[in-house]
């Protein structure tokens, strides 16, 4: 119903910065909100940041807080993570996922981008 493509992602040096875009294509009506999460080698998948698609309604975890921030532009079905003062411990795969209207559940998932941050 939803099909979720992240791009962005690649190689940078401590204290750079990295702008993620994930783009919804399908029954994009459905969606509630969009939310960014990050998996990286014998860790859990960790939540990063969530906004509505219908409002303003942000969420960030402690440990990007003031670092990343979250937008959307819903004429182009998109959420974009822009990734700023980058570390070493940010090395992961990203992710997008999305919920649908009705449920709290991320229902739909990108493929992932891997974001390589280095000494």
């Amino acid at each position: 119903q939803v099909q979720l493509v992240e791009s962005g992602g690649g190689l940078v040096q401590a204290g750079g910065s990295l702008r993620l875009s994930c783009t919804a294509s399908g029954r994009t009506s459905i969606i509630d909100y969009m939310g960014w999460f990050r998996q990286a080698p014998g860790k859990e998948r960790e939540l990063l940041a969530n906004i509505r698609m219908t409002g303003p309604s942000t969420y960030y975890a402690d440990s990007v807080k003031g670092r990343f921030t979250i937008s959307r532009n819903n004429a182009k079905n998109a959420v974009d993570l822009q990734m700023n003062s980058l570390k070493p411990e940010d090395t992961a795969v990203y992710y997008c996922a999305a919920v649908r209207t009705g449920t709290s559940l991320y229902d739909y998932w990108g493929q992932g981008t891997q974001v390589t941050v280095s000494s």
